[in-house]
């Protein structure tokens, strides 16, 4: 039973987190804090039907034990009142670990990261040519310093107030021994009466000593069962306000920002301020500008991972914060810059993006064809079948590259998507690998644009791979200050020929 309880809580956890529909509150360290310590405590909750059943054949035991000091003196019934004081001071002392928990989330956070960055491949080889090892193990000792200091100091104040409710329960329990002796030395009760009072106290006092152990624990599983009633509510919060219009099946018009405006959770600048922008349905639109123009939170946007704080978006006329996000989302292809490194077998890593065609081996081809990535297959050991990634058996490891090709891959599972994302998708490929990429895009984007008039959005960083596109945007400070062809905004002068040009002198 504790180890289904356990996998239910691991499952009921990801689908919680998995289920809101943005990813606000995976950037927000308040809840990733709250996370880590129902993530530490959730396994006691696996023990709760073992407690149960012993809380049950205890309060039984209490009750004869206390049925038998009535025959002997009525007044030892008073001993287990003096348990009152030992279990409100359990109850205290785990309100102080508890709040240990809360004080050292963030510093367990930092520690398991650390251990990440230490042990896993991704980190080893500047870890060695920096000489960061040491370092690395000092942060990591000094993290858990402060943790068994936080966690030591809320231990001695838990001590204190538990050894203060032990003090007040045995001076009940000297008191009934002083009372028996002195039933039996004035004569008001044989010795045989004695002993079994001084058998059911001590009894008494074992049960009680097991009593506080159960309600201390009953307190835990209370606590860790309201961090998990918590994340449930802040899932159902964030989608009880989601309206659910269906998803068009064609774009007719097109998806316009007008005056839109966006800041993240927990900071006081807009990322973008005032955006208006019109993509036509059947473009193909390149988004371009310096870093932290507010490229990628453009794209953000538009995929629903946040809703805009100003301004409003549509599609077809039709706010896009009343479409339904899952199924909007059905309609959508992305490939991103920071991509997912998925260690499956090579067919499902691709496959994943349609997830109803993820054993559909003609699909998966087709995408690979369409990314540029059959090569990357065709050179594995057991081609589709072969296992990804180092870290489990045999898997093949694959280059930055690789792994960004099969990401785009990938992207191209979806056949009809109506908008089709690619941010910064070519960022670890050469230059002329991205150019032949974007001519792989452009061909996919007439066809999609032609069967139900699909747009087509890139974000690069390379000028001339975009210059094809049926409309370039140029982006800073938040704002749409340039958008035409590509010969119209080399003529127009502005930010993009000087950005174009200074790159363009960079690649001879």
């Amino acid at each position: 039973l504790k180890e289904h309880t356990g996998l239910y809580l691991d499952r009921r956890i990801i689908e919680l987190v998995t289920g809101i529909a943005g990813v606000e509150h995976l950037e927000r360290p308040e809840y990733l804090d709250r996370l880590e310590v129902l993530r530490r405590e959730a396994y006691i909750l696996g023990f709760a039907g073992i407690h149960i059943a012993t809380a049950v054949a205890l309060a039984a035991q209490i009750g004869a034990t206390g049925l038998l000091l009535a025959t002997v003196n009525p007044l030892l019934l008073a001993v287990p009142l003096f348990a009152v004081a030992s279990f409100w001071s359990g109850r205290r002392a785990e309100a102080i670990r508890q709040a240990a928990l809360d004080q050292t989330a963030v510093r367990y956070r930092l520690a398991r990261y650390l251990f990440g960055v230490a042990t896993a491949p991704a980190a080893g080889k500047e870890l060695r040519v920096y000489g960061l090892g040491d370092e690395l193990l000092g942060r990591h000792r000094r993290v858990w310093d402060e943790i068994d200091r936080i966690a030591d100091a809320a231990a001695i104040r838990g001590l204190a107030w538990t050894t203060a409710g032990w003090v007040v329960f045995t001076a009940g329990y000297g008191s009934a021994i002083a009372l028996a002796v002195s039933q039996a030395v004035s004569g008001r009760a044989g010795l045989g009466d004695v002993v079994l009072a001084l058998a059911l106290v001590a009894q008494i006092n074992r049960q009680v000593s097991l009593a506080v152990s159960i309600v201390g624990t009953a307190a835990r599983m209370a606590r860790v069962a309201d961090r998990l009633m918590w994340l449930d509510r802040y899932s159902c919060a964030r989608r009880a306000d989601l309206e659910h219009l269906p998803a068009p099946a064609v774009l007719t018009s097109g998806i316009e920002l007008r005056g839109v405006s966006f800041r993240y959770p927990d900071t006081d600048v807009d990322v973008l301020d005032g955006l208006d922008l019109f993509i036509p349905a059947g473009a193909t639109v390149a988004v371009v500008g310096n870093n932290g123009a507010g490229k990628s939170t453009l794209v953000k946007l538009l995929c629903r991972f946040y809703d805009r704080t100003g301004g409003t978006i549509t599609v077809d006329g039709t706010d896009l914060a009343r479409i339904d996000v899952d199924e909007w989302r059905q309609r959508i292809a992305a490939g991103f810059q920071d991509f997912a490194r998925l260690e499956l077998v090579a067919r499902q890593s691709i496959g994943v993006g349609d997830l109803p065609a993820v054993d559909d081996e003609l699909a998966v081809a087709a995408a690979l064809e369409k990314a540029g990535a059959a090569d990357v297959t065709g050179a594995l050991p057991l081609g589709l079948e072969t296992h990804l990634g180092p870290s489990f058996g045999d898997g093949a490891d694959l280059s930055g590259g690789q792994w960004q090709k099969l990401a785009l891959a990938r992207a191209m599972m979806r056949r009809h998507p109506l908008l089709l994302i690619l941010d910064e998708p070519t960022a670890a490929l050469d230059a002329a690998a991205e150019h032949r990429l974007f001519q792989r895009y452009t061909a996919t984007a007439a066809k999609l644009a032609a069967l139900n008039g699909a747009i087509t959005l890139v974000v690069s960083h390379r000028f001339s791979t975009v210059r094809v596109a049926d409309l370039i945007v140029v982006v800073d400070d938040g704002k749409v200050i340039e958008a035409g062809t590509h010969d119209e905004l080399m003529a127009a002068g502005g930010l993009y020929r000087e950005l174009y040009d200074l790159q363009a002198r960079a690649y001879r």
